[in-house]
């Protein structure tokens, strides 16, 4: 739910999606962005994701070099849930840096150079190579600060 602001393109690539269905990306054939972009699709009305707050998502990932999806919580059935910004981690730094003060509710287009991602090292098992840019729509479905104790 929210406010439909864009559906990427312009270089990006293009997203376009059903109701309660998992978004379809199209990686256009120029080259990929070299730094962190962040792009609201649809805009939610909730409060802003804050550092160390448990968020939980629905999202999709393409390797924009092959164009192929590696992952998405939408084919396991089941939403993604983090901590952002925990120490350590649990999630790629392009996670965390891309959806601190998205507002709950919201669509966003993550496209996440290769530091921001898995690192020189890549991921093998995915079949992402440490030169590969990754992207991500994420739905933001919730976002609540956790009991401190």
């Amino acid at each position: 739910s929210g406010t439909h602001v864009s559906d990427g393109g312009a270089g990006l690539p293009t997203v376009t999606a059903k109701a309660d269905s998992a978004p379809t990306i199209k990686i256009p054939s120029s080259a990929p962005p070299g730094s962190l972009v962040v792009k609201t699709l649809i805009k939610g009305s909730g409060p802003p994701v804050a550092k160390g707050q448990e968020v939980v998502t629905q999202y999709v990932g393409v390797n924009w070099r092959t164009k192929v999806p590696f992952d998405s919580s939408w084919t396991r059935g089941a939403p993604f849930g983090f901590q952002i910004g925990a120490t350590p981690a649990q999630i790629i730094a392009g996670w965390d840096k891309g959806l601190i003060g998205v507002p709950v509710g919201s669509r966003v287009l993550l496209v996440i150079p290769p530091k921001d991602g898995y690192g020189s090292t890549g991921q093998a098992q995915a079949g992402i190579k440490g030169t590969d840019t990754l992207v991500f729509v994420v739905d933001v479905l919730d976002a609540a600060t956790g009991a401190s104790g």
